[in-house]
């Protein structure tokens, strides 16, 4: 039996607030898309912080800014940390 991927509580990378943090758990897309996003250092397990939501929205990736515009934002499926 295959197990399925819990998907309530992936997000688009567009819905984070500001100063939220999260993990990219998957790049979807075109192949010249996805392998953009992901030269770009946007691939599975990464850590990401939403700097300034909209379009284009800055989003902090290790130690760098990045400006995104909302073909890329729907294209990243992340996982919001949560804090305890």
């Amino acid at each position: 039996m295959t197990r399925a991927l819990p998907t309530n509580d992936l997000i688009l990378l567009g819905l984070l607030a500001a100063g939220q943090t999260a993990v990219v758990e998957t790049v979807m897309g075109a192949s010249d898309d996805a392998h953009r996003l992901r030269e770009i250092g946007l691939r599975d397990g990464a850590m990401v912080q939403m700097i300034q939501p909209g379009n284009p929205c800055l989003v902090r990736l290790g130690g760098h800014k990045l400006g995104l515009r909302s073909e890329a934002l729907s294209s990243v499926l992340v996982r919001p940390e949560t804090r305890a």
